[in-house]
């Protein structure tokens, strides 16, 4: 029966344009070997003028303190940690593709993989700077490492979920940037044997770490990526569970609920890969991929965000169902008076939330939405939208009227400082972005020539006679040809 193993006409190839491998190598590295377009200095520009901007207002609160946020006495987690939430939830993409869709052995995977890893690592760079920062005295961060020292009886809360998240994010940061360096190292010796000038063989010679392409080292490597990927798929699971946690186990009503686990790791994948689908439409064209990163890549995920997105819907209407069910008047008045209740101060939040997440999305149930890339960008860019305020809405509407009518008048909103740091993640993160373009391959030429025989465009059009055949036929002929 391993004759008869081939893929069938009736999966679209995920490789167009009949390909071979040599144009596969040149196709992928020729953004990389050419010298940057106008289109990229443009857009670096523009990134690093966030970054700087983002620096200075990072500079002006530790010179002047955090009193430079507009957080106040009910409210002592604001835009940082929304941003912090949200930007934890955006690199689960890259993990889930990377890990769980390779131990599933998912072939579409391999053309979108590299750039989704890429941001998974981006991401989680923007959100450690949250938390780092809003200690005020940043100088002291290495307080919360818990290691032997002389301060007596000062030592870290290994019972508080804050401390978790060290653990968590630092663990998921370390074995993502494993995870995607691994893969890169066939393709950096690729660019290492094509390089002209010196000083780039030279640079992808000392990144490639000796690599041959012996069957000794391939070897190694299909072991390590499935040794990687069993150890990151518990953290795409885990990471976000942990991150609900600084909320689920405090007993703010509102935040203290059992649904945040599963609810937070769903939204993550949900946000994560939206924000794939917003970057990787944009690199398929600019870098004209579009034979790699094809239609089918494009709706493939978009059924993982309408998937994602439903689960979301649920958790939504879960929330305020056990709100009214558990008969707490604190919790009835977080969820219908605080957030459900569009003349409340922070309703409007709360409806396009619903409306970003719930609602729209709801257009990807039909094929032809699915496969269209102007709706798929502009809602992929509403889902992220939604799913900041989502967090924005979980943190700061069940704090902002605290117990006492008094302090019911304060209303939150960011300072420009606030606001600059938020953008200057966003100017790191496409830097990064930019400068992997341009000198790492966004796809992985490996994977994808690993795919070529059975998804290969032109090995489709050649399964159509053998379709044709029967089973008894098709194995009578090739036994006899192999005797």
């Amino acid at each position: 029966m391993s004759l008869l193993r081939y893929e069938s006409q009736v999966r679209p190839p995920l490789v167009e344009g009949h390909k071979d491998y040599h144009q596969i190598t040149e196709d992928i590295c020729r953004p990389v070997e050419a010298a940057p377009s106008l289109l990229w200095w443009i857009g670096f520009g523009i990134s690093v003028i966030l970054l700087l901007f983002g620096v200075f207002s990072v500079y002006m609160e530790v010179t002047y303190g955090v009193g430079q946020w507009n957080l106040n006495k009910t409210i002592g987690w604001g835009w940082d940690i929304t941003n912090f939430v949200w930007w934890v939830g955006i690199g689960h993409a890259g993990t889930l593709i990377s890990a769980i869709l390779l131990l599933f052995r998912q072939g579409w995977r391999t053309g979108v993989n590299r750039a989704a890893e890429a941001m998974t690592i981006f991401a989680v760079m923007c959100a450690g700077q949250f938390p780092i920062w809003h200690m005020g005295r940043v100088w002291m961060a290495f307080f919360v490492m818990p290691y032997p020292n002389t301060r007596g009886p000062l030592w870290v809360n290994f019972n508080s979920p804050l401390l978790w998240d060290v653990f968590a994010i630092s663990t998921y940061f370390t074995v993502s940037l494993l995870f995607w360096y691994s893969g890169l190292l066939p393709d950096l010796a690729t660019l290492r044997d094509r390089a002209r000038k010196k000083w780039r063989k030279h640079m992808y010679g000392v990144l490639s770490f000796g690599w041959t392409g012996s069957t000794k080292h391939w070897q190694r490597h299909e072991s390590l990526s499935l040794v990687l990927a069993g150890l990151a798929t518990p953290l795409v699971l885990s990471v976000h569970t942990i991150v609900s946690f600084d909320f689920a186990t405090s007993v703010v009503p509102g935040w203290h609920t059992t649904i945040f686990p599963p609810y937070f790791v769903a939204g993550a994948i949900f946000s994560g890969f939206a924000m794939v689908q917003t970057l990787l439409l944009v690199t398929r064209k600019v870098l004209n991929l579009q034979e790699y990163i094809t239609i089918e890549h494009i709706e493939v995920m978009n059924k993982v965000i309408i998937l994602t997105g439903s689960i979301v819907g649920i958790a939504y209407l879960t929330e305020l169902f056990m709100a009214w069910y558990s008969a707490v008047q604190y919790e009835e008045f977080a969820f219908f008076e605080n957030r459900a209740n569009i003349l409340s101060p922070y309703g409007w939040a709360y409806y396009i939330m619903m409306s970003c997440n719930v609602v729209f999305p709801q257009i990807f149930w039909f094929r032809k939405m699915r496969r269209n890339l102007y709706v798929t960008f502009f809602l992929s860019i509403l889902v992220n939208i939604g799913m900041w305020f989502e967090r924005f809405v979980i943190i700061v509407t069940s704090v902002y009227r605290d117990y006492l009518p008094s302090a019911w008048s304060t209303y939150y909103t960011p300072t420009i400082w606030e606001v600059g740091f938020f953008l200057g993640t966003f100017g790191l993160f496409f830097t990064c972005y930019f400068l992997f373009s341009k000198f790492f391959p966004v796809i992985a030429i490996a994977e994808i020539k690993h795919i070529l025989k059975k998804n290969g465009e032109s090995y489709k059009e050649n399964m159509d006679e053998i379709e044709k055949v029967s089973v008894e036929e098709f194995a009578d002929h090739h036994v006899d040809k192999h005797h």
